[in-house]
Parts: C-alpha cells; structure tokens; sequence
C-alpha cells in the first residue's frame, strides 16, 4: 500500500476536478481524500488530494505522467508527494526551551511523521536538550562580524543531512536571504504576536505598553520581510489591566507551543498551498 498528495492551483475553469479523478482512476488508485477551494476574487481554483494504491508506486513516473496529460493542460501549479520517505526537518533554536521541548516530545511520541538530523543553534545552553532527545547539534555562532560565514555553515549542514524543511523553534537571529532563497516556503517561524500587529522583537513588551485585551501566536513562513511571510496557524488568549508583562510571556508560552506545533504539522502533512503571500490550509 502506498499513498500519494497532490496540492494544486491553477486558473480556475471547469473539467479540473473530472480530469484530475480520471487521471488517479485509469493508475487504478482509490481516492481517500478531496477538498477544493475557488478565490473567486482572482479566480484561482486550489486542491488538495490523498489516493491510495495497492501496489508500490513509482512517484517519478507518476509525476511525468500527471504533468504531460493534466497539469501542462491547465497551466497547474502543482507538487506530489510519496509517503514513502519521511520528511527531514532541522530545527533552529536560541536560549528559550520552551517550542524545542514540545516539539521534540512531539517528534519522540511520532506525532510528527519527520526525521530530524539536526539540531543547529547560536547559543550552547540547549545542548543537553538535544542530547536528551539524541538528536546532533550544532553550535554555530552568529554576530555581525560572523553571520556570513555562519550562514555558509548553515547551509554546507543543511544540504548535508538532504533538510527538507526547517522549522525556528524561538530562533532570535534574522534568517540570511542566502537560505530563504534556498528554502522558499519551507521555513517556518513561530511570533509571539498575533501578526500583523507587534512584529519585529518584544512583542509582548509592545502589547504591555498597548494595553491590548488579547495576545496571540503566529506560525508563518519566512521571507525576507521580517515577520511578513503567509500566516499558517494563529492562535489567541485573552489578558486584562491586572496582567504584568511576565504573565504575557508565561500566558504566550502554551501558545507559541501550539501555534508551532500545528503550524509544522500542517505542513507536513502537506496541508499548506502558497499563493499571493497568504496560505490555503486544507483543514
């Protein structure tokens, strides 16, 4: 048994959804899973699909095919996936423990389908972590002298362990455009804000001086516009007057965890589809 998805947009017309079934008909799979969505707006049509095959797949042949006799025919912007090999996510992470505890626990309980190679950091202080967890880490420092060189570094690991994805867990560096250029939309933070209000750095402090009634979490992609990149999960938790900036913090912690964490999740599960800076989120 193996299993494919399919996530597609493509200018919205009819006969995408017969010729799409038709094409994992005729390849005798069976389809466990169909979701559409139209912005009607900019009349684009997005799909995502799960089909089951008896037999092993050949994933390469497969794609050529779709892509000869469906997607060219619909100008598709289009990817499938096997589930045939887990996805390999490294984790970046600062001094804060909080996101890298959860999601390892998460990655050690296989909630997570990924493989992890990789542990990298600007600071040593989470190193046991790692170990704890016996995943590799990699203390690479970063200063304004340094972050060339380090980002060079980053990325010689990176291509190393085949890093599918990479996931921020409070990584308090701005990425080099170097590896988002590299990782386009496969590189996802988590902001202790409801984004777009308070990004940049202490947004809890920002939120204290407001006097907001709310604070949230905020799991995107990165871009280079710190902060700015499609919004994947969004999470909030309501505060009062009474409330001093060490509860925000606290209070803001359980959510980044699990702002994170489903935001990693959706991911991959391959849930997520990029279009115009914004995300459609199969849910």
């Amino acid at each position: 048994m193996s299993k494919i998805t399919l996530l597609i947009h493509c200018p919205d017309t009819s006969g995408i959804i017969a010729h799409v079934t038709s094409f994992f008909y005729k390849k005798q799979g069976n389809i466990i899973y169909i979701d559409q969505y139209v912005d009607v707006e900019n009349t684009v049509f997005f799909m995502r699909l799960e089909c089951e095959f008896n037999a092993e797949t050949n994933i390469s042949a497969t794609k050529e095919e779709f892509k000869e006799t469906v997607a060219e025919k619909y100008n598709m912007s289009w990817e499938m996936y096997s589930d045939n090999t887990l996805p390999r996510m490294a984790v970046f992470v600062s001094k804060y423990d909080h996101c890298l505890y959860d999601i390892l626990s998460r990655y050690k309980s296989n909630e997570l389908k990924v493989f992890i190679p990789l542990i990298i950091s600007n600071h040593k202080d989470l190193e046991q972590v790692a170990q704890n967890f016996g995943i590799p880490f990699h203390h690479i420092p970063v200063t304004a002298k340094t972050k060339e060189k380090a980002a060079e570094i980053q990325l010689e690991l990176l291509q190393k362990e085949k890093v599918d994805f990479i996931v921020l867990a409070r990584y308090m560096q701005i990425i080099p455009k170097s590896l988002i250029a590299r990782f386009p939309n496969r590189i996802i933070n988590i902001h202790h804000s409801f984004l777009p209000a308070f990004a940049g750095a202490k947004p809890y402090h920002l939120a204290y001086k407001r006097g907001v009634k709310i604070i949230g979490a905020t799991s995107h992609y990165v871009t280079e516009e710190l902060d700015a990149g499609p919004i994947i999960e969004q999470d909030i938790t309501r505060i009062s007057h009474s409330h001093s900036i060490k509860d925000l913090i606290l209070k803001g912690r359980d959510l980044e965890k699990i702002v994170l964490a489903k935001g990693v999740k959706y991911h991959i599960e391959r849930k997520t589809l990029v279009f115009n800076n914004k995300t459609i989120v199969f849910i």
